[in-house]
C-alpha cells in the first residue's frame, strides 16, 4: 500500500474528524474538503479542489480504506483504514498525526495527541511508536512480508530527540522530502550528498530492523 500525499491527506482528515467531531461524521464531500484545507493543523497547508478530494476518495474506496454512506441526501464519507490495517486507538492516533503534520518527535506528538487519544505520558508514546516500527508477523501463506507502519528518521543535528514518519507514502520519499525541505542549500552537489546520506540511513535502518526480526526466529 502506498498512498499518495492527497488520499493521506483525505485519511488523516477522516481520522481526525471521526475522534474528534463524531457529531459531524461520516464527512460530505463539501466538509471534507474544508478539512483538508484547513489551515490549524496542517503541515503542509494544501488548497485541494473538489475534483482532487473526490479522486483520492475513489481510489481509496477500491482499496477499501473508504466507504461511502448513501442514508441522506448528500453522499457522505468514513474511513475503514483502523480495520483495513488491524490498528489500536492508540495507533490510529499517531498515523492521524503523522498524516496531517508530517514528521514529528515523540513530544511533538504526545502534545498534539490530546483531542485524539489519552496517551499517560511520553513513555507511552514511545512505546506506540516501537509497535508501529516493528517488522510485522508475516502471515503464513503470504508471499509478500508486511512492513512497519512507520520509521524514526536520523536524528537532524542540534535536535535532542528524533522525529517518526508514516511509511504509507513510501519508505524513502518522506525522509528524503522532509530532509530537503528544512535545510539550507548550499550548492547542488550539497544537497545530492545529503539526500544520498539520509537514503541510507533510512534503508540502514529497516534492514537494522528487519535482522533484529529474523535473528529472533
Amino acid at each position: 500500500m502506498t498512498l499518495d500525499p492527497v488520499q493521506i491527506r483525505v485519511l488523516g482528515a477522516l481520522i481526525e474528524k471521526e475522534i474528534a467531531t463524531p457529531e459531524n461524521y461520516p464527512l460530505s464531500l463539501n466538509a471534507l474538503v474544508n478539512a483538508c484545507n484547513q489551515r490549524s493543523s496542517r503541515d503542509p497547508v494544501l488548497n485541494l479542489s473538489e475534483e482532487e478530494v473526490r479522486h483520492a476518495l475513489r481510489t481509496l474506496e477500491d482499496d477499501d480504506l473508504v466507504a461511502v454512506e448513501h442514508s441522506s441526501r448528500v453522499e457522505k464519507y468514513e474511513h475503514r483504514i483502523r480495520t483495513v490495517l488491524d490498528l489500536r486507538r492508540d495507533e490510529t492516533a499517531l498515523l492521524c498525526l503523522l498524516f496531517l503534520r508530517g514528521p514529528q518527535t515523540p513530544g511533538e506528538l504526545r502534545s498534539r495527541s490530546d483531542r485524539l487519544f489519552s496517551f499517560d505520558g511520553l513513555d507511552a508514546v514511545e512505546s506506540t511508536l516501537a509497535r508501529m516500527t516493528a517488522i510485522p508477523e508475516n502471515p503464513a501463506g503470504e508471499k509478500m512480508a508486511p512492513r512497519p507502519l512507520a520509521v524514526m528518521l536520523p536524528r537532524q543535528p542540534g535536535s535532542r530527540e528524533s522525529r517518526y514518519a508514516h511509511l504509507l507514502g513510501g519508505p524513502i520519499d518522506i525522509a528524503v522530502r522532509d530532509t530537503i525541505s528544512e535545510r539550507p542549500r548550499v550548492n547542488d552537489t550539497t544537497t545530492r550528498l545529503d539526500t544520498l546520506e539520509t537514503e541510507v540511513a533510512a534503508l540502514r535502518a529497516i534492514v537494522e530492523q528487519m535482522q533484529s526480526k529474523l535473528n529472533a526466529q
